[in-house]
Parts: structure tokens; sequence; C-alpha cells
């Protein structure tokens, strides 16, 4: 399939829209109505952390400041994920839409999209397209004529940092700062950029936005689980016939989906990128959902070609170049979890030593300051988890086997 596409089975979001239809229904709306209809739809954000959108939404609309802001994150630097560019590219009036919708909303003047620095071949386009919102009055001041509704788009380059996926190393980041996790709290919608109140969305959240205020919350959670409303894309890559984006329904599972990507012979597949969890064949009945299999759509497919080992080596390697070294546990306990994934790879591990590993692996998921610590130890724990017959039964054996 295309890979600027998006397959659909069961298409609920990204269905046809014009620009700026929902913008020109949204000012005659109140504010209170459409946080009440993001409530109702049980959105949760797409970036993976699952958070309710409408909650974000009211605390950010709560808080008082002279200037509130909405930032659009589409730094989207998980390993196997791609659907923001996707949507960018594809459908910027969904993204865009979404955005004027979140300043209306919050009461915010400003918009940013944090953009990631590799998708720069991007930026003419985009800018092109926020002109031409400005030009038909969807951008600007008194938007769609309704007095003091004002509101702009900016879009920033990122830097290439992994950790500025997160939202508040992201706002250190727009104000110039190294980018690394804030204290918390306090919170962005609260005190985000430049200390004003903030709401931070990714990309596919604000295009959900659109079709939940077009057609109402209640229709939006008919699709997907009560837990999970609505539909998801997946970032779909490794060894499949079709690897690409889709659209499917919260709730699919993972054999549904790998059968609609053809993929055979499968060992592993990996939900969540490399910060995800690894999944052996006995648990691909298990529903892509945030009370199952949680993702912020990334999924990676590995068949019976692929050496585990070497798979998991390849995420710690990324988490230990990534890591901001902020906090010891995420600085030091990345390190050593390659370290004992190299001892494996040679043949020189104990098994106590291991499971001290994975207990360092635990209390790096509570002890770490940001996303990035907390779940850089899910694939190290799952990978030895849920393929431990083929990791230790490889011949080394371990120096003790003890």
């Amino acid at each position: 399939m295309d890979e600027n596409k998006i397959a659909r089975d069961g298409a609920v979001i990204f269905s046809e829209y014009t620009r700026g239809e929902v913008i020109k229904k949204v000012v005659e709306l109140n504010r209170d109505d459409i946080l009440f209809e993001l409530k109702e739809s049980k959105l949760k954000g797409r970036g993976g952390a699952g958070f309710p959108t409408s909650t974000k939404w009211m605390l950010t609309a709560a808080a008082k400041a002279d200037n509130k802001y909405v930032i659009c994150n589409a730094d989207e630097g998980e390993p196997g994920t791609f659907k923001d560019r996707v949507l960018l590219l594809e459908y910027p009036e969904l993204v865009f839409d979404g955005m004027v919708i979140g300043g209306y909303t919050v009461g915010a003047k400003y918009g940013i999209v944090y953009l990631r620095g590799e998708y720069e071949y991007m930026l003419k386009s985009l800018q092109d397209y926020l002109e031409a919102m400005r030009n038909e009055n969807l951008l600007g001041k008194n938007i769609c004529g309704k007095e003091g509704f004002d509101f702009d788009i900016e879009i920033r380059l990122g830097s290439g940092a992994y950790v500025c996926g997160e939202e508040t190393a992201l706002i250190e980041s727009l104000e110039g700062a190294r980018g690394e996790a804030r204290n918390r709290p306090p919170y962005p919608v609260n005190t985000g950029f430049m200390g004003r109140p903030t709401s931070v969305n990714n990309v596919e959240t604000f295009a959900s936005v659109v079709h939940i205020v077009t057609k109402g919350g209640q229709w939006f959670k008919q699709h997907g689980t009560d837990k999970s409303t609505g539909s998801k894309l997946f970032s779909v890559s490794g060894d499949c016939a079709n690897p690409g984006v889709y659209e499917l329904p919260w709730g699919t599972t993972i054999n549904e989906l790998l059968d609609k990507v053809g993929a055979v012979n499968t060992k592993a597949v990996q939900v969540g990128g490399a910060s995800g969890v690894c999944l052996s064949k006995d648990q691909f009945e298990r529903q892509l959902a945030y009370e199952d299999a949680g993702t912020g759509g990334s999924i990676m497919i590995f068949n019976e070609s692929r050496d585990m080992v070497h798979v998991l080596k390849n995420f710690m390697e990324f988490f230990v170049e990534e890591s901001c070294g902020q906090c010891t546990p995420c600085r030091i306990g990345n390190v050593k979890l390659l370290e004992g994934v190299e001892m494996i790879e040679k043949g020189e591990y104990t098994f106590r030593y291991i499971n001290q590993l994975k207990e360092l692996g635990a209390t790096m998921q509570v002890a770490s300051k940001c996303g990035l610590g907390q779940s850089s130890p899910n694939s190290f724990i799952s990978i030895l988890e849920n393929f431990k017959e083929e990791i230790f039964n490889n011949g080394n054996g371990g120096t003790n086997g003890k």
C-alpha cells in the first residue's frame, strides 16, 4: 500500500472533511458545549499516554492568565511511528482545524506546532497551508466574524531529541532551553509555555476532535471499546506484506491486525515502539486498547527469522543514546540493562544477575523522572520474559546457569 495513505477498516475519524467546516460551526457554540462533547466521547490522548482530552482542556480553560497556548506535539520520535507524518501531509485540515477548536475552547490566542526536525521537508507546504487559512479568515483576528476570537498558529522545528516527545521537555525546547523533563507539579495546564496555561496534544488527537465536534461524542464512542473509544491509527512496519498506516477501531486483536497486513510466520509483535512491550504468539489474541495492549500507534512485526537478543540490543542502544541524563535511574539504568543484553549475547550472564536487572527495570519504571526512563525497561522485561526459552537456551547457558 502507499505509505502516505491511510488504509481504512471501519473508518471513523479520517472521513471526508472540508477545511474550515467545523470552525464555522464552533463559533456559534458555547465553549462548555464543546467540552461536554469531548467528555461524552471519552477521547483519550493519541500520543500514547491516554490522558482524557476533555480533562486537559477543562483544566486549561479554567486556568486564569493573560495568555494561553495550544501546542501540537508533532515530534513523533518513537521508533516505528509515522502516522502523524501522514496526517500532516494528507489531512492538514483536520489537524489545524482541531487546533483552532482547541484555541477557542481553552481561550488561547496562540498555537504552536512542534514539528520533528527530520520533517523539515514538510515545513514550506504546511506554512503555505496556514497562510491559506489566514486568507480565508480561519486564522488571525475575529475568525469567521466572531468578535474577539483571535487565534494563530506557527510552526517550530525540533532538534531530533527523543525526550522532547514528553510534553514538559518539549516546552523546555520551545523556550530555548535543553530538552529535559520538568518536575511536576506544576503541570502545563497551569504553568506551561512561558509560564502560561498550555494544552499539549498529539497530532492525531486534534484530528479526532474535529469529527467529535462535527458528529457528536455519542457517535464517536459507538466505535472501539468502552474504555478505548473511537478508532486509532497504527503505523505498521517490519515483516509483513503490506506495511503502512491503518485506521482500525480500538479493540482490534493483534491476530486481526496481522491478517490485515499480510504477516506470516510471525514470532513477535512490538506494541508501542521501542518503549512498548514485545508480545509472543500466545498473546496475539490480546486487544489493541488502553485497557489491554495500549499504544501510541507503533506496531513492529518480527518473523521467525529474527534474533530477539539482537532486537532487544537495538532497542537498549537507542535508549542509552536518547536518555537526557538528568535523572539517575534512567541515566545509569539503561546502561546497565544494555550491559546485561551484551552479557547474554556473549553467554557470560548468570540468572541471578539477569533477575537483578529485571528488578532494576521495575525500579526505573517508578523512579525515573519522565516517560523515557519509565518506559525504556518495557522491552527488556517483556522480551526476556516472553522469549526466555529462545534467549536462554541458545547454547550459551550463562557462566554458571544459576
